[in-house]
């Protein structure tokens, strides 16, 4: 399956690592706003806050996010969803998701952008993809069926993720968009650690690209993972 683009943090760039701290700042409050202040029963917001601690996010910058997320600040949260549809160079397709509070800005940023791939219109893209649940989530259980477990909660499909550290069966699974948070749910009773839940989109057809060209599409990808708007980015590379 196609995955979201995972962008590598280059140690001892400060300007890069602020940009990433500002990106899980967002996340936070708009999954406090989206799911409410308890990170127990809000699994978006639990993976925000892992992700945000890893990256060395301050403990009262996480906080006042997560109140204001919840509307227990006066402080307004405007920040709406967009999604953008494209090709990177050599005619990659990518789905460009974006948090914003103005529009316009982001729109003609991501224009510019793509001078060096292609601006679709809507829908010249989504069709290359499907909206899904994933769910990561691990068992101390090592004898537990992935399979039975993922039949048992609702999910359409499970693959395994190759266990790092401490003993544990890690899997990833994947249901209806509007499964997502009962799947999770069911999980968790089962007795299975939710790592992260979210809405993803996973390419239908993955597309090979031949090693000499990687280097413009890593490029452009990083181009536009760099913009503080943009909050995530699916192609259809195969990984």
């Amino acid at each position: 399956m196609g995955a979201q683009w995972k962008h590598s943090i280059r140690q001892g760039n400060n300007a890069k690592k602020g940009a990433i701290m500002s990106k899980l700042v967002k996340e936070i409050i708009v999954s406090a706003k989206m799911g409410g202040a308890d990170p127990g029963g809000n699994f978006r917001l639990r993976t925000a806050l892992e992700e945000a601690r890893k990256n060395s996010v301050p403990r009262d910058t996480i906080e006042r996010a997560i109140k204001r997320g919840a509307g227990l600040l006066d402080e307004p949260v405007v920040y709406e969803t967009v999604v953008y549809e494209g090709f990177a160079p050599h005619q990659i397709p990518i789905l460009v998701e974006c948090l914003t509070d103005n529009r316009n800005r982001t729109a003609a940023d991501v224009r510019v952008i793509f001078r060096k791939g292609q601006l679709g219109s809507s829908g010249s893209v989504a069709w290359m993809f499907e909206r899904k649940g994933q769910i990561e989530a691990h068992s101390l259980k090592l004898d537990v069926d992935p399979e039975e477990a993922a039949l048992e909660a609702g999910a359409d499909e499970v693959e395994p993720i190759e266990a790092a550290g401490a003993p544990k069966k890690p899997a990833r699974f994947f249901c209806a968009a509007s499964d997502l948070d009962s799947v999770t749910k069911a999980l968790a009773l089962a007795g299975w650690s939710i790592d992260s839940s979210e809405l993803t989109y996973i390419v239908k057809e993955p597309i090979s690209v031949a090693p000499e060209l990687m280097k413009d599409v890593v490029e452009f990808l990083e181009t536009l993972d760099d913009h503080d708007d943009v909050h995530k980015l699916y192609t259809a590379l195969k990984s």
